[in-house]
């Protein structure tokens, strides 16, 4: 028995892991926090993004594994009609109400449909069983919508101005297909030669690390945040308040078009709460850095979603 038994490094690390897990809010707060305070971090690590999204998406997958991941596939004729509306249709309409209202290409446009366009963190199961809902329905979301983000991009990419053309687009869809591919391909290789059937508080030390993982990449994703807060406040507070009304407003929308469904609450945090940091392993700086102030800003009511909504799903 004594030979089984992992060494002492490993323990620790473990019980680490687990306690981040079990503190993930705390983390993440505390992420936000550090990225608005210390500024000349957040910069320096705002190189590192395209990086640490691309490992968020191996964490995650790594958590899932191939087998709940093809379990999930199985439900896509019932995940395609919430991964139509949230990935296509609402970009869709966000683009053309830029375009007639003349702000198309505008830094609030781009924002807004990158935004909707992107699928659903890779936290919303960790969300949603905070703010009181069944994780299910939001993981397969997660792994459905991230599938075909590549696809599912492209009718707002094709209307919106400020993204590029038809070859950026076919550029950004490729590049997209090939690091979700890869990333996935990685964790569920890894997954299978070294936790084929994972124990609950090893489920609970991936938790950690992707926990641990999101706070520190929220402190590159707040470098834009920092130091517009303390030099621009107006400009700092305007995309704050932004961030909010496309967040909330788009869960309590959800919420109640979505009133009786058991999937309610996991569908509508996903409506609000989605991965526009992916995008910044696929665009280019030029068409990124204009947005990153209300990327820093929305990720504010992503993390603050399970503590102010909670009320609303109960």
């Amino acid at each position: 028995m004594a030979a089984r038994e992992h060494p002492p490094a490993a323990r620790h690390l473990m019980h680490l892991l687990v306690l981040a897990a079990r503190h993930g809010r705390l983390l993440l707060v505390a992420g936000l926090v550090a990225g608005l305070v210390l500024q000349d971090l957040a910069q320096a690590m705002r190189a590192w993004l395209p990086a640490m999204v691309a490992g968020l998406i191996l964490i995650s997958a790594f958590r899932i594994g191939h087998r709940q991941a093809m379990t999930s596939l199985a439900e896509l004729p019932r995940l395609a009609g919430a991964v139509l509306a949230f990935q296509v249709a609402v970009p869709l309409a966000v683009a053309l109400a830029c375009l007639a209202l003349g702000l198309a290409g505008t830094p609030l446009a781009v924002a807004l449909t990158l935004m909707t366009a992107a699928p659903s963190v890779a936290g919303s199961p960790n969300l949603t069983v905070m703010a009181g809902g069944p994780p299910v329905p939001a993981l397969r979301m997660v792994i459905v919508g991230t599938a075909v983000l590549p696809l599912t991009v492209i009718p707002a990419f094709l209307v919106s101005s400020g993204l590029g053309g038809p070859a950026d687009l076919l550029y950004v869809s490729a590049r997209l297909t090939a690091i979700i591919l890869a990333a996935a391909g990685v964790a569920f290789w890894l997954r299978a030669r070294l936790l084929p059937a994972p124990e609950a508080r090893q489920v609970q030390a991936v938790d950690g690390a992707s926990a641990l993982l999101m706070a520190v990449m929220v402190v590159g994703l707040m470098s834009a945040a920092g130091p517009a807060l303390t030099q621009e406040p107006a400009r700092f507070f305007t995309w704050l308040g932004i961030a909010f009304a496309a967040n909330f407003g788009l869960q309590l929308l959800a919420g109640r078009v979505l009133r009786g469904r058991d999937d309610r609450t996991p569908l509508a945090i996903i409506a609000g709460n989605r991965n526009i940091a992916l995008f910044l392993v696929a665009l280019p700086p030029e068409i990124t850095t204009p947005i990153l102030l209300f990327i820093g800003c929305y990720q504010v009511p992503m993390y603050l979603t399970p503590l102010l909504m909670r009320w609303y799903y109960r």
